[in-house]
């Protein structure tokens, strides 16, 4: 039976993903976003005609607009993505962070918590809210071990702030209030529709520019990444199977040293898409200073989502990023506007004390 869907941020990468997915399977879905610098509708056109999707834009942190959505539409669940979330952006300004996601999570389940405790006993156990969030609540892992259930919060950027702040609210909401919350926290993802000041997509456009490729310091941080689509696949298993109060970790088993992206990539574009005079894109590396707080390595132990939900990973991270490239290639009509107005590639997160 088709449930109806409330999407908060589902213009943007992993949201649009998600939209995709609910609406091609058939589901009704709201998408209630405000159209920030990094959503794009154009991710969602070959869904946007569809009967079963309807898109509204409004703020999450607007509360009267919020409780009106809840009583005109009547979600059966709630799917919160909304966030700022490029952590170079929260080290030149925090305030939008806070804003969007603690002010705007806490929104979120104000108006789903008043909605929920006004529906009928068996809608109210039926229920679902889905909070996304981040490994990057966790912190820093050194050389080995991994983030479990039992990792303490230890943000150490504004943005990972943030999203250990709306992380806290989601528990609190349940406890407190027994509202049927469930928590993702993810590793890195990747894959197409992803705004092009990422790491990923970056790398691919500058290669495909012929530009330099910044790597931050010596390009030894680690990161776990994920292939969107397996994460849409997880956040479904967590609905299906997940328990309401559980917190549940997800990473794509791809644990690389951002350098090994960064020359994959170019290894991919060497083969897709060869420079015209035979010169390889791993010479277009040039390592620049790293961020402040750049976090050494994140890496997530998944195992109690294979338990308790029976989801894995389907792409290897090689299999992903050779799609995720070629998509790109494929898909210049995507994000040839976005360098054209939006986002130039350039760097951000790296104010001098002069500048701050």
């Amino acid at each position: 039976m088709a449930k109806k869907y409330l999407v908060t941020g589902g213009s943007g990468f992993i949201g649009s993903a998600v939209v995709r997915h609910l609406v091609g399977r058939g589901d009704d879905v709201l998408n209630v976003d405000i159209l920030t610098y990094a959503a794009n509708p154009d991710s969602l056109l070959e869904v946007a005609d569809q009967p079963t999707y309807k898109f509204v834009q409004a703020d999450i942190c607007d509360a009267a607009a919020m409780q009106k959505l809840f009583t005109e539409y009547q979600p059966d669940v709630v799917m919160h993505l909304a966030a700022e979330s490029h952590v170079d952006r929260s080290i030149d300004g925090a305030a939008p962070f806070i804003e969007t996601n603690v002010v705007g999570t806490w929104t979120m389940l104000e108006a789903a918590t008043a909605w929920w405790r006004n529906i009928s006993e068996e809608n109210r156990q039926a229920f679902r809210f889905l909070h996304i969030s981040t490994d990057e609540v966790y912190g820093a892992l050194g050389d080995e071990g991994y983030f479990t259930n039992d990792s303490p919060h230890r943000p150490n950027s504004p943005y990972a702030a943030s999203k250990a702040s709306a992380d806290h609210l989601a528990r609190a909401w349940c406890q407190t209030h027994g509202l049927p919350v469930i928590v993702s926290n993810c590793s890195n993802n990747y894959g197409p529709f992803q705004f092009p000041e990422k790491l990923i997509p970056l790398m691919i456009l500058k290669g495909l520019a012929g530009e330099d490729l910044p790597v931050y310091g010596d390009g030894s941080n680690v990161r776990d990444w994920m292939h969107v689509d397996d994460h849409v696949q997880a956040l479904m298993a967590m609905l299906e199977k997940g328990t309401p109060g559980e917190v549940y970790l997800v990473g794509g088993d791809g644990e690389r040293r951002n350098i090994d992206v960064v020359d994959g990539i170019c290894d991919l574009l060497d083969e897709f898409s060869p420079d015209s005079e035979g010169r390889p894109h791993r010479d277009l590396r040039k390592f620049v200073t790293d961020r402040p707080g750049h976090d050494f390595r994140y890496a997530i132990d998944s195992s109690r989502a294979h338990r308790d939900l029976g989801w894995k990973p389907q792409e290897t991270f090689e299999s992903g990023l050779a799609k995720t490239v070629q998509w790109y290639l494929d898909n210049q009509d995507w994000w040839q506007p976005i360098l054209d107005g939006r986002y130039q590639g350039q760097r951000l997160g790296h104010k001098s004390e002069k500048e701050s």
